[in-house]
């Protein structure tokens, strides 16, 4: 599959906060997330494995109580169910999200 980002519109999810799915299979799905500077991916868990990279800005991570700062070109990796959460450091911060399995609960119904 090929994925054309030109051709994929953001969708916002609070103020400062948009995203947009890449391409996905069931097993897989990859986003892209702009955030805002200070804008807060709150603390949450869920049942994928996420694996993040930092392609714009910088970000605080938190991960299993654990936070550190990352910089364009770092990422981080996140088993099931622990509990793990961003904030953006500077305007224009963005994150490429790989899940897996898929993320059913992001496409619309």
């Amino acid at each position: 599959m090929f994925i054309q980002a030109s051709h994929i519109a953001f969708e916002t999810l609070e103020p400062g906060l948009e995203r947009r799915i890449l391409g996905y299979t069931e097993q897989m799905m990859v986003t892209e997330v702009r955030f805002a500077k200070d804008v807060v991916g709150a603390l949450h868990h869920h049942p994928h494995r996420q694996s993040a990279y930092v392609a714009a800005g910088s970000f605080e991570v938190t991960i299993a109580g654990e936070t550190k700062v990352l910089v364009q070109g770092d990422g981080y990796i996140v088993e099931p169910d622990i509990v793990h959460g961003v904030k953006a450091l500077e305007d224009g911060s963005v994150l490429i999200d790989f899940f897996t399995p898929m993320r059913e609960d992001f496409l619309k119904k």
